[in-house]
């Protein structure tokens, strides 16, 4: 008697435990690096928010179960082999939004990478084919051709009179060359004279503007990249100096202060590239896993930044966007 009722006493004194602690198993997060060519994403980024609910729609809590390492080169492409020794080490894959990442990752690692990119991954040498990527690499591509006639219609459908179009890209970048030369090739076949603008680092901008200012074109082109896209405010601010519309490859940049664009719907390719991050993480080879490609497509329009510019646009262009930013 003297020794059950110690054993209670025991037990009584012990501090209380959550409940079904002792049948729960201790998981083990899941570590993903999201490496970036340009600025580093931000909590509220559309690559953090859009791969945040692609990964929940799979049964992952991000900051519990799944946990996001970042790294960002910030423009500056010598950085990133190094952002990449950082995360090989410490993730079980790497998600990147940049053609020349992803390629660090191959060429420095047997990490799997899932690569969400612009740039033709074939023609730059990324992989070896759409249906079978090859080593540790797969992810979510587009069409750069078909696109950069569809953007070129749409800008002459909205513009009629336009003629002459300048066109800015990193010239230092192969996938964004590449797509240069896709819109240029469109551009020729609709009749429209191009107004080449390479650009190489921030200071090439000031030049690109000075060209356009001399040799003044009808609209503006902007292909996508870290370079592009950090330098994203002086091309709108020159664009609303000079009242010339431009169109732009990705809806974030209209939201931005942009005034079009036509592209991808970056929620589809959040989603397919968590996708293929699940299916990796949970034992898929990426070598086997086809690169996928964009099914759906979006008009976006900025109202504000089309009173800003003084310009008016047919009224069936406006209803033929799929969003309006007012």
């Amino acid at each position: 008697m003297i020794l059950r009722r110690s054993v209670i006493v025991a037990l009584g004194s012990m501090p209380l435990l959550p409940r079904g602690v002792f049948s729960q198993k201790a998981v083990k997060a899941r570590r993903v690096g999201l490496l970036s060519s340009g600025a580093p994403f931000s909590d509220t980024s559309p690559v953090v928010t859009g791969l945040t609910a692609g990964f929940s729609k799979r049964g992952y809590v991000v900051g519990s179960s799944l946990l996001f390492e970042r790294r960002a080169a910030e423009a500056h492409p010598d950085r990133l082999p190094q952002l990449v020794d950082d995360l090989k080490s410490e993730t079980e894959l790497i998600i990147t939004n940049s053609s020349a990442a992803a390629r660090v990752v191959k060429d420095r690692s047997n990490v799997p990478v899932v690569a969400i990119t612009g740039a033709d991954p074939v023609a730059t040498g990324l992989i070896d084919s759409l249906a079978r990527p090859g080593g540790n690499i797969t992810g979510v591509g587009e069409v750069a051709a078909e696109l950069s006639a569809k953007r070129l219609e749409v800008l002459k459908d909205t513009f009629p009179s336009l003629s002459k179009i300048a066109m800015l890209w990193n010239a230092d970048d192969l996938g964004m060359t590449l797509r240069y030369r896709s819109a240029e090739t469109a551009a020729r076949t609709l009749g429209l004279e191009v107004q080449p603008l390479g650009v190489r680092e921030p200071e090439d901008f000031a030049a690109a503007f000075a060209a356009m200012e001399r040799d003044r074109p009808d609209a503006i082109l902007m292909v996508t990249d870290a370079l592009t896209v950090l330098n994203r405010r002086r091309v709108f601010e020159f664009a609303a100096q000079q009242k010339l519309p431009a169109i732009y490859e990705y809806d974030v940049l209209v939201r931005d202060g942009g005034l079009m664009s036509y592209g991808p719907d970056t929620g589809e390719l959040y989603d397919r590239a968590a996708d293929l991050a699940d299916r990796i993480l949970r034992g898929a080879r990426p070598a086997d896993l086809p690169f996928e490609q964009p099914t759906r497509f979006r008009l976006v329009i900025n109202k504000k930044t089309l009173e800003t510019l003084g310009l008016t646009i047919p009224a069936a262009i406006l209803m033929r966007a799929d969003e309006v930013v007012e």
